[in-house]
């Protein structure tokens, strides 16, 4: 399934070139106030991005991308996608579309924020602005 996969992702990147950028945009509006490069608190970074996507109106768009993608794949969606989970789901990293098909689970990323571990167990978790979007497909 590799080459279908990569022919999505540049689908994606083709097709939806303004959805991505959009995305990146939010991303980097979120962590603009941020007063280092990074924060420790995922949930107000996921909130945060699904304000500023639902603001910008790029959270209904992804719900376009995902059918759009499940069509070029080949396949069906069993209802219309909606911007709200199970279909879109936004978290600490990003983004995530969903969808059922016929092989599986079918997947799609958009990386914003990365985790990063830190080394010593009393200082928690944080999460950093990526360089870019990155989009991630998979089918489970």
């Amino acid at each position: 399934m590799s080459h279908p996969i990569r022919d999505l992702r540049r689908r994606i990147r083709s097709e939806h070139s303004d959805v991505v950028a959009s995305v990146g945009d939010c991303a980097d509006r979120v962590a603009d106030p941020w007063d280092t490069s990074r924060t420790t608190d995922g949930r107000a970074v996921a909130d945060s991005l699904r304000t500023e996507l639902e603001r910008t109106g790029s959270l209904e768009r992804l719900s376009a991308v995902l059918e759009d993608v499940v069509t070029a794949a080949g396949h069906e969606l069993r209802a219309d996608p909606v911007p709200a989970p199970p279909y879109v789901v936004v978290t600490s990293r990003g983004p995530i579309l969903r969808a059922t098909i016929d092989p599986g689970r079918l997947v799609i990323r958009f990386d914003v924020f990365e985790v990063v571990l830190n080394a010593s167990t009393d200082r928690m978790t944080a999460y950093r602005r990526t360089d870019g979007t990155r989009v991630t497909i998979s089918l489970e």
